[in-house]
């Protein structure tokens, strides 16, 4: 029964983060487009995606939670009917989306400030352009 529990948030935690992968896919790519060339976005928008996956997955398959279900110590493993099913399904979703969402704003910030900084050299460039004119 340890076994099936693991797999199946393994499963559902590969799921979730698969559909965040697909609702940020585009909007990923259109940011790490303007920010660099698309070779290098493309690059970036692939890494992106396997540190969702990653990131998902270690968020929401927690094995040092789910190793109260052994029951190795002295005290008593809880059983795993349905209602503990249902629960640790809750979780796994609940930390998957947790875990990527901390991921993805970091991302977003870091990818905010480097905007500004393109952005920023990019008008400068074009003073200095229009001066020499």
């Amino acid at each position: 029964m340890f076994i099936a529990l693991i797999a199946a948030t393994f499963a559902v935690s590969f799921l979730v983060a698969l559909v965040v992968v697909r609702l940020f896919r585009e909007p990923v790519q259109a940011i790490l487009s303007r920010i660099v060339e698309d070779d290098l976005a493309y690059a970036w928008t692939r890494y992106l995606t396997f540190a969702i996956f990653v990131t998902g997955l270690s968020g929401g398959v927690r094995i040092w939670d789910l190793e109260k279900y052994l029951g190795d110590g002295p005290e008593r493993a809880p059983v795993l009917d349905g209602a503990r099913w249902l629960l640790e399904i809750y979780r796994t979703v609940i930390g998957t989306l947790q875990s990527v969402a901390w991921m993805l704003l970091v991302f977003f910030v870091f990818a905010l400030i480097a905007y500004v900084i393109v952005r920023g050299m990019g008008m400068r460039q074009n003073r200095k352009t229009n001066t020499d004119d």
